[in-house]
């Protein structure tokens, strides 16, 4: 077994481990988690309240 055998493995093991982790993203079971996740950005944190955000800004309450 040569270096270069050693390549072709690990570049093949890359590219299952690749083609495995697209068909679990793309898999119709996961859907409802990405939905979730995609929504995170827009979500308030419940810990801040009005006055915390209006002191980031430089307001007076």
């Amino acid at each position: 077994m040569d270096v270069n055998d050693l390549r072709a493995i690990v570049t093949l093991s890359g590219l299952v481990l690749f083609l495995v982790l697209v068909v679990r993203t793309w898999s119709s079971r996961n859907r409802s988690e990405h939905q979730a996740a995609a929504l995170l950005p827009f979500l308030d944190d419940p810990t801040e309240t009005a006055a915390a955000r209006a002191e980031q800004r430089g307001e007076q309450s």
